[in-house]
């Protein structure tokens, strides 16, 4: 399997992942994608070999046959399927990966205008030829001891104490536009502080500003988590009670996890992109008139994002203490 997304992209996958592990109960799967995601998928067992999207192995898929060779030449040799979920306009990695050995080849986008399905992940599913993910909300993402052990050292760590009610807030995205502002996030943090629990902010490579925006919106600061890698956030976020994010791929991670959620959307529209499930509460603002990206990005006022803090708040608390009952 082939896929190029970030971590969002390559989770929505996932359903598709595990659909293929039932079609081929005694094969091998072997992901090509980012590395962090990628150990991710190996860790929670969703598949059995990766390498990486970023490395010269996966380079030489695109370059022809000749090039192929080591590890990745022996496991296309002694391939039934191969899966790329991006385009190849002038098929060349069709080409090679037929010319190396492969019995059957599926090369789709999950963005081609030819597929119906509403929701990306059952997108991902009818480019494989498998039909959509209804009855399947509970597919979700195992973790394992490993990853669980990673993100208790990282809790211990910040001076927190396992089994304390956290909330996990997660106040960036992989792009500014899709962002709820600070002041209805340090209201959420207050709330949490109030009724007893422990929020906790996270802090990804690209979320500094919106980091120190929240921070500087709350009276009284929550710890802050960064530089954590994927494995550790899951871990991380196993042991929490409730997660608060925007539209990134933390949220979709929480998501797949079986996290309780609180999901806040803006100019994405969640019948395609948001997390599924039944734990999962999906919040917008005013709907989004934009007709292209660029629009968003004009965009100075930005009422999708324009969320009521009392609605927030009480959605929150709804969930913590549900949790807490539970």
């Amino acid at each position: 399997m082939i896929h190029p997304g970030g971590l969002g992209d390559v989770l929505l996958a996932v359903p598709a992942m595990t659909r293929l592990r039932t079609r081929f109960p005694k094969h091998r799967l072997v992901l090509c994608a980012e590395d962090q995601v990628a150990k991710l998928l190996l860790a929670c067992r969703i598949i059995d070999e990766w390498i990486s999207m970023q490395g010269r192995a996966c380079a030489d898929l695109f370059a022809g046959a000749d090039s192929v060779t080591g590890q990745v030449q022996a496991w296309l040799e002694d391939c039934d399927l191969a899966i790329s979920w991006m385009e190849d306009l002038d098929g060349k990695l069709t080409e090679t990966l037929k010319a190396v050995g492969v019995r059957e080849v599926v090369v789709r986008s999950p963005f081609s205008t030819a597929i119906q399905a509403a929701h990306q992940r059952d997108r991902f599913l009818e480019a494989i030829n498998e039909a959509p993910s209804d009855g399947e909300e509970g597919v979700l993402l195992a973790v394992t001891e490993s990853v669980l052990h990673l993100g208790q050292a990282c809790i211990e760590a910040a001076g927190l104490s396992i089994g304390q009610p956290l909330v996990v807030i997660h106040p960036g995205s992989g792009s500014a536009h899709k962002c709820v502002g600070p002041e209805p996030l340090a209201t959420v943090v207050a709330a949490v502080q109030i009724s007893g629990g422990i929020p906790v902010i996270l802090e990804g490579p690209a979320d500094r500003e919106p980091v120190e925006r929240l921070l500087q919106s709350c009276a009284n600061p929550p710890i802050v988590l960064k530089g954590l890698d994927v494995l550790t956030v899951a871990g991380v976020l196993a042991q929490a009670r409730l997660f608060v994010g925007q539209d990134s791929g933390v949220t979709h991670l929480a998501g797949l996890i079986g996290v309780r959620t609180v999901a806040l959307f803006g100019p994405t529209d969640p019948a395609r992109w948001a997390p599924r499930g039944t734990h999962v509460a999906v919040l917008q603002g005013a709907l989004c008139l934009c007709r292209s990206w660029d629009e968003v990005r004009r965009c100075k006022d930005k009422p999708c994002l324009e969320m009521r803090q009392d609605h927030l708040v009480t959605l929150c608390l709804a969930h913590l203490k549900e949790t807490a009952v539970r």
